[in-house]
């Protein structure tokens, strides 16, 4: 005969908390490889969504940026155009108030030489004058010298001198 039994062997509890723990081992294992696949999967869904979403932000920063330049490049070249035509009109202006102040010197010039020119024809008709004036006294003190005779001016006496 057989002497092993038919029934059921019964386990220790030792025997039970390995059996479990080892379930729970086990379902721990798989759940967390479950996780694992779904995280993987939810990454790649993401990776997915925000490529094209940076494809189009980047298309975006480069068109706002070629946008900037020209932008920038336009208000330069304006600021220059309009830096020029300040420039011209400031030299126009200076340069009107050159001859200007050109012109008021010349006039001044010949308005002093002129004055110089009638001051000295007065200076000499003044001084004509008070030469032929002195000459007049001069021949009149000379006609007045010969017409009196020598011998009364010499005969004096000697007491007044």
């Amino acid at each position: 005969m057989n002497t092993e039994s038919t029934k059921p062997e019964e386990k220790g509890f030792f025997e039970k908390v390995k059996e479990t723990i080892e379930h729970l081992w086990d379902g721990t294992k798989e759940t967390a490889e479950e996780v694992k696949d779904k995280a993987a999967d939810t990454i790649d869904d993401i990776k997915a969504k925000v490529s094209p979403a940076k494809k189009v932000t980047a298309k975006k920063a480069a068109t706002a940026k070629k946008f900037t330049a020209s932008k920038t490049t336009k208000a330069v070249a304006a600021a220059k155009a309009d830096t020029g035509k300040e420039v011209k009109e400031v030299k126009a202006k200076a340069a009107s108030a050159e001859s200007k102040a050109k012109k008021f010197v010349a006039q001044a010039k010949t308005k002093a030489a002129a004055t110089v020119k009638t001051e000295k024809a007065k200076a000499q008709k003044t001084v004509a004058a008070v030469k032929a004036k002195a000459d007049d006294k001069v021949k009149a003190v000379k006609a007045k010298a010969k017409s009196s005779s020598p011998k009364t001016t010499a005969k004096k006496p000697a007491a007044a001198r």
